[in-house]
This record gives C-alpha cells, sequence and structure tokens, in this order.
C-alpha cells in the first residue's frame, strides 16, 4: 500500500490538512471514525467519495507518521 497515491496536501483545501486525493475529506475524519470503532462500511456510507482503498491508505499513513519521522507529502 502505498499511502501516498491516495493522500495529498493542498493549502487550498481543509486548511492544508491531508486529505484523499479529489475530495474534502481529511484523512483524520477516517482515523478518528475507525478509533471510535466505526466499521469500513458505515464509514463508506458517511463518506461516499471514501472507497476501501482510502481507508488502508489512511492506515498506512498514520503508521508512517507513528515512526515519528518527517513524510513527504505531495503538493
Amino acid at each position: 500500500m502505498q499511502w501516498r497515491d491516495y493522500i495529498t496536501v493542498d493549502q487550498n483545501i481543509c486548511h492544508g490538512k491531508a486529505c484523499f486525493i479529489g475530495t474534502r475529506v481529511p484523512v483524520t475524519i477516517i482515523l478518528d471514525n475507525l478509533a471510535e470503532n466505526v466499521s469500513p462500511d458505515e464509514i463508506m456510507k458517511s463518506y461516499p467519495g471514501i472507497k476501501k482503498d482510502y481507508i488502508n491508505a489512511a492506515l498506512a499513513y498514520a503508521a508512517d507518521l507513528a515512526n515519528e519521522r518527517v513524510l513527504e507529502l505531495k503538493h
């Protein structure tokens, strides 16, 4: 899973927060839902533009961040 294929940062979208490419859905929204035990199916119903690959990308992104490294995002 290459999360960089799904996640980007654009200062003009969501105040520069990491979002899924082609959407205005911040990665944190998906991670927050997962942390609250919301199922991927429910997340996809609530956010129709989000697909299973996006949820996996959010998890991969969070795992990279947990390594406490500086990560480069596409602009």
